[in-house]
C-alpha cells in the first residue's frame, strides 16, 4: 500500500527534449507540460516559417526553448545541469549524434534519466532484419551500449510504429485511393501506436521508478493488426473495397539490395514490420515492461478508433528522414 501512494503522488521533473520541433518532438513537449513537467527544449536555429512558429507556440505554453547545435559542449553542459530528465527525439541521420549529448551528461552528474531516440523495433531482440535496416539498429544498440558504459541512467522505449504515419503510407486515406500495396501476404502482425500516446508512456516512463535501466515496450492489444486487418477495417469504415496490389517477399529484398542508400531503408523496413513480422515474434513475459500494462489509467487510443479520427481529419502525409 505504502508503494502504491509512493507511485500516485505526481512527481514533477525538470525535462529536456532534444529534437523538440520534429515529427514526436512536439507530441513529446506537449505530453510532458499536460502532466505538469518544466519543459525545456533544445533545438537548432531555423529559417523554418513552420518551425519557427511551432516553437513560438511553445514559448508561449512557457516551455523553455535553448537554441544551440549539438556541437556546442559547453552549452549541452550548462543546460543539462538544469534538468532531471533528458529526453531525444532525434531522426535517424542524427542518431550518432547524441553520443554528444552523452558526453555531456557525463558533466551533469544531476540528470536521472536518459531516454535516448529509439521508439521502434526492441533492438536488442529484432531478428531477420535486411543490412540497411540492420546497419540503422546498429546505431541505435551502439547508442545503449554508449550510455550503459557511461552509467548514466536510462529508459529505452520501444514504441513498435507510429500510427498515423503507417496509416497514412499504407492506406493513403486523404486520397480516398481505390487501390492499396500489400507487402508481403499481409498477414504478418504489427503493433501502430497513435504518436500521442507514445509520448504519454515516453514522458510517464521516464519519470517512473519502476522503469529506471529497463526496456519498455509499447505493446496494446488493441493495437496490433496486420495490413489485412487495416484493410478490411477500412473498407467497412468506408464502404469501398481496395484492390490490393500485392508486393512478394523476394521482390522487397532484391529492391533493398539494388536501391542506392537510403532510398534501400524504408524497404528494409517494411520488410521486417509488415513481412517477417518482427515487431509480435516474441512473447512478453513477467518480467516485460509493457506501456498500456503499467499505465492502465491512460485510454490509449486503438487502431479501429484512430481510423475514425481519420474519416474526418486524415493524418498530413510525412515522410521519414534517413539521410
Amino acid at each position: 500500500m505504502a508503494n502504491d501512494t509512493i507511485m500516485s503522488k505526481k512527481v514533477e521533473k525538470k525535462i529536456l527534449i532534444f529534437g523538440a520541433s520534429g515529427y514526436l518532438g512536439k507530441f513529446m513537449v506537449k505530453a510532458s507540460l499536460s502532466m505538469g513537467h518544466p519543459t525545456l527544449a533544445y533545438v537548432r536555429s531555423t529559417a523554418d516559417p513552420s518551425k519557427q512558429q511551432l516553437l513560438h507556440e511553445f514559448e508561449l505554453m512557457n516551455v523553455t526553448v535553448v537554441r544551440g547545435e549539438l556541437e556546442e559542449h559547453e552549452k549541452l553542459v550548462s543546460v543539462l545541469r538544469q534538468v532531471d530528465v533528458v529526453i531525444s527525439t532525434l531522426p535517424v541521420p542524427q542518431y550518432l549524434q547524441q553520443l554528444k549529448i552523452i558526453d555531456a551528461i557525463k558533466e551533469a552528474p544531476n540528470i536521472q534519466r536518459f531516454v535516448p531516440s529509439e521508439y521502434g523495433n526492441e533492438v536488442d531482440r529484432v531478428k531477420g532484419a535486411l543490412p540497411p535496416f540492420e546497419a540503422l539498429l546498429e546505431n541505435k544498440r551502439k547508442i545503449r551500449r554508449e550510455t550503459e558504459a557511461a552509467g548514466i541512467p536510462f529508459t529505452y522505449v520501444s514504441a513498435n510504429s507510429f500510427a498515423s504515419y503507417f496509416v497514412d503510407y499504407l492506406l493513403h486515406p486523404h486520397e480516398q485511393r481505390d487501390h492499396v500495396v500489400v507487402h508481403g501476404t499481409g498477414e504478418a502482425q504489427a503493433v501502430l501506436n497513435y504518436e500521442e500516446d507514445v509520448a504519454f508512456y515516453t514522458v510517464k516512463a521516464a519519470t517512473d521508478p519502476r522503469v529506471a535501466n529497463r526496456v519498455i515496450i509499447y505493446r496494446p492489444p488493441g493495437n496490433i493488426v496486420s495490413q489485412l486487418d487495416l484493410i478490411s477495417m477500412w473498407e467497412k469504415k468506408t464502404g469501398r473495397t481496395l484492390k490490393k496490389r500485392h508486393i512478394p517477399e523476394e521482390d522487397m529484398i532484391k529492391l533493398a539490395q539494388s536501391l542506392p542508400h537510403p532510398d534501400n531503408i524504408p524497404v528494409a523496413i517494411l520488410h521486417n514490420i509488415f513481412i517477417k513480422g518482427e515487431q509480435t515474434s516474441f512473447e512478453l513475459t513477467e518480467d516485460d515492461l509493457e506501456g498500456s500494462t503499467l499505465y492502465p489509467e491512460h485510454p490509449y487510443t486503438r487502431v479501429d478508433s484512430f481510423l475514425d479520427l481519420c474519416l474526418v481529419n486524415p493524418p498530413k502525409p510525412k515522410l521519414a528522414s534517413f539521410a
